[in-house]
């Protein structure tokens, strides 16, 4: 009982999100009659391939996983199910949010290294204007 409530707080960060003025369920934790905390399958709303591909890779890489999975409900609707099973030391939960920060500081560094080369290529391209006068 309180793992189960220890379980549902860590998630409840991650639950809704603002969407024109109404709170819209943007995750969705749903378990199946008789399992455990280390077999759970996550509802994310309004994703698809491009984030359910990358989550997936990135929850993988941890050792405490011995599946992850996910797919699309229906081509129409842009929501993804992604299911995790743990080796039973860990909540499926603590690898779906390791996932998470992982893949955020990735797409960070990503977008910090596009940024520096921008700026680099601007720097280059104002100094060789400079040196044509």
């Amino acid at each position: 009982m309180e793992e189960d409530q220890e379980l549902e707080r860590k998630i409840s960060g991650l639950k809704t999100s603002m969407a024109e003025g109404e709170r819209k369920t943007a995750l969705e934790m749903v378990q199946a009659a008789g399992t455990d905390r280390h077999c759970v399958t996550f509802v994310l709303h309004e994703e698809d391939h491009t984030l359910g591909n990358s989550l997936r890779y990135m929850i993988m890489k941890n050792p405490e996983v011995e599946f992850c999975g996910y797919t699309t409900t229906h081509p129409s609707e842009s929501k993804i199910n992604l299911r995790i099973q743990t080796r039973g030391a860990v909540p499926a939960v603590e690898p779906f949010q390791r996932g998470l920060n992982e893949l955020m500081n990735v797409c960070q560094h990503v977008l910090d290294k596009f940024e520096a080369s921008i700026k680099d290529y601007k720097d280059q391209k104002a100094s060789r204007n400079e040196s044509t006068f």
